[in-house]
């Protein structure tokens, strides 16, 4: 069997999205033709913590790790932060700070002292390490899969020395991610980055993106073939859990995830306070319930509406737990963080909200990959940032068919984004560098 070195940062017990992705890739590969060993740091900052996916790692899967330099630590003395907090993700902020100066400062260091990102310093021990394992055993291709973008800067080195063919997996954009303008960068940090993007996209053997709109943006840096190969669901997952079961106490609307700055829709919250003032059965039986991490800007939008009545939060819960959670909503709600990037953002949740046949209530881009997904499987409707009478409408008729429990949400076409089936696609990238990569050597060695 061929074997495929991955390098991600992400890895059980890491919980979260970025893990998911690449475990099962892993989980799946060997039905495919190709051995997984997995290169991972022993030390990550880890924003949350999910025991129950150890389960999820293949039985006698090679696992390589370093302890790298982690500079968070240093990040969290700097603002104060005490050691055993969790560093959230797209500046998610739980509490207001006193300390904004510190947290400034950091960031303007992180964007330009820190380049590509906050683990530029695995990178030249990981090479290391890497080129030793190499060179004593066979390897038939390479993936790195970022954020962070440092691990294709690994890929690429070796690669350079060794000549396995490399595919680099993007979960998302580079330069484009939602909060790159945060990182307040000067021109020559800019340059840096994009020069960076641009030399992975030219010097990968295959690029692997999660949305259209991902593929659209790295084709405009870089034109050449890319493939699309999106997020999805493991029907393994929902084992043991009955898919018929919806809480019919209080109506639901779920959101899975960070309910971050740019993902608060105050629009929401507005039509959901006129219901409640319109229709009392309605305001007694609304229930709002994020699993995830809440910024504190969406608390206060909460609040100015009265909706925080109405929240239940659940902190970081097991996958498993979450797949629950997800099943016995009413509603499930998905919100495209309000950016310049916006039309391309295609979350990982949005997958598991399809595979639970739950009505998927989107707020973003109507013309987004999202909405398109939404549509081609009519598993919910799309509403832009600024919509409200017919968001309105729509949670009204959500709510009555709440009430008749003979109602049903009939998706369609949800199995092209099964889990298994999406490995395979990748195994397809890879039989296509690998044997790429033997025709070249083939045609050297003939010609020499």
């Amino acid at each position: 069997m061929r074997r495929v070195l991955i390098i991600t940062y992400y890895w059980p017990p890491s919980g979260g999205g970025g893990v998911q992705r690449w475990l099962k890739f892993v989980k799946y590969i060997r039905n495919f033709g190709w051995e997984p060993i997995v290169f991972t740091p022993s030390n990550p900052e880890m924003p949350s913590v999910d025991m129950s996916l150890m389960k999820e790692i293949p039985a006698g899967l090679e696992i390589i790790k370093n302890r790298i330099l982690e500079p968070y630590s240093f990040y969290k003395k700097f603002t104060g932060r005490k050691k055993e907090d969790k560093i959230q993700t797209a500046f998610l902020t739980e509490k207001k700070s006193k300390i904004n100066f510190l947290e400034d400062i950091s960031i303007w260091i992180r964007g330009n002292l820190f380049i590509p990102d906050a683990r530029r310093f695995w990178i030249k021990p990981s090479v290391k390490l890497l080129s030793k394992y190499i060179a004593d055993r066979d390897v038939d291709a390479i993936v790195t899969t970022g954020p962070p973008h440092s691990a294709h800067l690994i890929g690429m080195q070796l690669k350079e020395r060794f000549g396995i063919p490399w595919l680099a997996d993007f979960r998302d954009p580079w330069t484009n991610i939602d909060y790159y303008h945060d990182l307040k960068l000067s021109r020559r940090a800019d340059k840096i980055h994009h020069h960076l993007e641009k030399q992975v996209l030219t010097s990968a053997d295959a690029l692997t993106v999660v949305s259209p709109g991902m593929e659209r943006e790295f084709v405009s840096i870089v034109p050449r073939k890319i493939h699309v190969v999106p997020n999805g669901y493991d029907e393994a997952d929902r084992k043991g859990i009955d898919v018929s079961y919806v809480n019919r106490e209080m109506f639901s609307i779920a959101h899975i995830g960070s309910l971050t700055k740019t993902r608060n829709s105050e629009n929401l919250w507005k039509v959901l306070k006129d219901l409640c003032s319109e229709n009392q059965l309605f305001a007694q039986k609304l229930e709002i319930r994020n699993v995830g991490k809440i910024d504190i800007s969406a608390i206060d939008s909460l609040r100015k509406y009265g909706m925080d009545k109405h929240l239940i939060r659940i902190d970081y819960i097991p996958h498993e737990q979450v797949i629950a959670e997800q099943q016995k909503a009413a509603v499930l709600l998905l919100l495209v963080n309000n950016t310049p990037n916006a039309k391309l953002i295609l979350t990982g949740k949005l997958f598991e909200y399809l595979a639970s046949r739950r009505p998927v209530v989107c707020i973003g881009p109507p013309d987004g990959d999202a909405a398109t997904i939404i549509r081609n499987t009519h598993c919910g409707t799309v509403f832009g940032f600024d919509e409200t009478t017919r968001l309105k409408e729509e949670i009204l008729r959500l709510f009555k068919d709440f009430m008749n429990p003979e109602k049903k949400v009939e998706c369609e076409n949800v199995e092209q984004y099964e889990r298994k089936n999406l490995t395979y696609r990748i195994a397809q990238v890879l039989d296509e560098i690998e044997m790429q990569a033997r025709k070249r050597k083939a045609k050297t060695s003939g010609s020499t």
